[in-house]
């Protein structure tokens, strides 16, 4: 059995450091032929990244990477129908979720649709009342208000028998990712990568992505036709923003196009053209160039609470606004929502975590946990919250009027989706879907024990799973060594995400000169860190509000640790420099 990194067989976090799997001598081919640092080379090999493919990843481009969309079943039917409304000065109505995917897709559709003339009606579902995707009454209202073509984005792929009720009286393109079932929706078209009969092989796409290569295919269909002799091509780049968002946090693979779709929206994203996300960059105190952790952390919670607990089209709207000071104030509101989105996070966690601790000691493969009176739209946070500190796939709902609402996440090589449609189609869901790392579901309260009955079977695999999970280690560094040079080679290696994950690296014999509390919460932990061979280096810790990592931190008892972490390149008044962003330590 291979030994822990540095011996490291549990960590302060409880982690055992294993190294990553890697091709040192492709690495160092790489790095030879590229002029890479040696460990950047070795990085890219353990991604599965050979020689050849190594320049492209380094710099991701559209030109390189964008595929055929006519690839996607159905779409040039839905492109041809998008242009025929397009030319006909028809009203469109784009129907969305509630999530930053939902809204993002929403957005980039109707910005789409507006910039070549159409009247767009854009419709987000209240998620209290009307639940997630098409309904019938508003659907037929926005027939009533004129809609000739209906766009369902981020939904719609399992809204056959509402969707189908429309026929004859409007058309209905679904622009989807979620998964499929069976036969798509009784629709004009249904452009869906994860749909039982697509061959497209672009199953990683989030919603957004769909949307954009549907703009692309439709400005094709609209340029044979003619369309742009008297007037300007739209600007699909200026759309990609919206598309960067959306991908990172529906955290999609960052890899192949999506690793260029997000690298180019973040270059745009840089620029803070567009008035919502400057907006929304501000009130998150955003000051230095995005980056997908930007996205992940500051930027999505801020655009989900709204569809959470408050209104859920407030996202949508803040992504649409041309007023900056309109753009200003729904973002001021969004931060407001979404400091109240954790304050009733933070009530139910403490209560979740304990009944999780009971089920783990039971022997439970997976984790249920439900509550009356839980909000259901702060569920799927608290379920990513036990997923993480359990390391199996949780489950979290809330319960009113005997009816239990709730949201899954699970860890990977484990299909939370698969088991909670499975779960649908056996009787034991009123509702049930979603895909291999997240899912949602609504069910009789009394049927929950059976739910959880049937998710230990399903997922029984995930009680071989460790309490909590191996930390993969790409390399060690000493202090003297982290040079702003090499943080920012390392930082080619972005946009990370699932796929792609950023390096973990292990700081060796690290000093903790000084280390204080910073941040509004007192949360974050900032240290000054010196090495046995000399050097000094800025380190940071976030969510370190109490536990053993945080105590080694602050102890000043300079004694020497392993650190585990990120190097990066940080931006502050026009200067780079390194810096370490701390996840783990172990005693030296």
């Amino acid at each position: 059995m291979e030994a822990p990194v540095l011996g490291v067989a549990r960590s302060l976090t409880g982690r055992r450091w294993m190294w990553r799997p890697g091709e040192d001598r492709i690495g160092l081919g790489i790095a030879q032929s590229l002029g890479l640092p040696e460990i950047v080379g070795r990085l890219l090999a353990a991604r599965g990244i050979g020689l050849e493919g190594a320049a492209h990843f380094l710099e991701p481009t559209l030109r390189a990477l964008l595929p055929d969309p006519s690839m996607l079943a159905d779409m040039d039917a839905a492109a041809t129908r998008l242009a025929d409304a397009v030319r006909g000065a028809e009203t469109v109505a784009v129907f969305g979720d509630y999530d930053v995917d939902g809204a993002c897709s929403g957005a980039l559709m109707v910005s789409f649709l507006r910039s070549l003339g159409c009247d767009v009606l854009p419709y987000v579902p209240d998620r209290m009342t009307e639940g997630y995707g098409p309904n019938l009454p508003a659907l037929r209202d926005l027939v009533a208000q004129g809609a000739s073509l209906i766009v369902c984005v981020d939904c719609g792929t399992a809204a056959g028998a509402v969707l189908g009720s429309l026929e004859g009286s409007v058309d209905v393109v679904v622009l989807d990712h979620h998964k499929s079932e069976g036969p798509p929706p009784p629709v004009l078209a249904t452009v869906n990568p994860n749909r039982l009969d697509c061959g497209s092989g672009l199953t990683g796409l989030c919603a957004a992505g769909v949307a954009f290569l549907t703009a692309v295919a439709t400005v094709r269909a609209l340029r044979r036709l003619g369309h742009f002799a008297a007037q300007p091509e739209p600007d699909l780049l200026a759309l990609l923003d919206l598309v960067a968002l959306a991908t990172v946090c529906d955290v999609m693979p960052m890899t192949g196009l999506n690793r260029a779709l997000v690298a180019q929206g973040l270059k745009l994203m840089a620029r803070r053209e567009r008035p919502g996300i400057a907006a929304l960059l501000e009130v998150a105190q955003v000051r230095d160039r995005p980056t997908a952790v930007t996205l992940g952390y500051a930027l999505g919670p801020r655009i989900n609470a709204a569809g959470r607990i408050s209104e859920s089209d407030l996202g949508l709207r803040l992504l649409l606004a041309q007023d900056r000071v309109e753009a200003h104030g729904l973002a001021a509101m969004l931060d407001a929502v979404n400091r109240q989105r954790q304050q009733v996070e933070a009530g139910m966690l403490d209560a979740a975590m304990r009944e999780a601790e009971a089920q783990v000691a039971a022997g439970h493969a997976a984790l249920m946990v439900a509550a009356a009176a839980w909000h259901p739209g702060v569920v799927g946070i608290v379920a990513g919250r036990l997923k993480e500190r359990f390391n199996r796939p949780a489950c979290v709902a809330g319960i009113a009027d005997g009816l239990a609402k709730g949201s899954g996440r699970s860890v990977p090589g484990l299909d939370l989706g698969a088991a909670v449609i499975a779960a649908r189609q056996a009787g034991l869901l009123a509702t049930g879907g979603g895909h291999a790392m997240a899912a949602g579901f609504s069910l009789p309260e009394g049927r929950l024990a059976d739910f959880h009955a049937f998710l230990d079977e399903r997922l029984a695999a995930a009680s071989l799973l460790p309490s909590v999970a191996d930390l993969l280690v790409e390399g060690t560094l000493a202090v003297p060594g982290c040079t702003t040079d090499l943080a920012q080679q390392l930082a080619r290696l972005a946009p990370f995400g699932p796929g792609n994950e950023e390096p973990h690296l292990i700081l060796t014999r690290a000093r903790v000169v000084r280390g204080d509390r910073v941040g509004k919460e007192g949360a974050t932990i900032r240290v000054f860190l010196e090495g046995e061979g000399g050097g000094r280096l800025k380190a940071v810790a976030f969510r370190a509000k109490e536990g053993p990592l945080a105590e080694a931190l602050l102890a000043r008892t300079g004694l020497p640790l392993h650190l585990a972490g990120h190097l990066r390149a940080e931006e502050w008044n026009g200067s780079v420099a390194a810096s370490f962003v701390v996840s783990d330590a172990a005693p030296a």
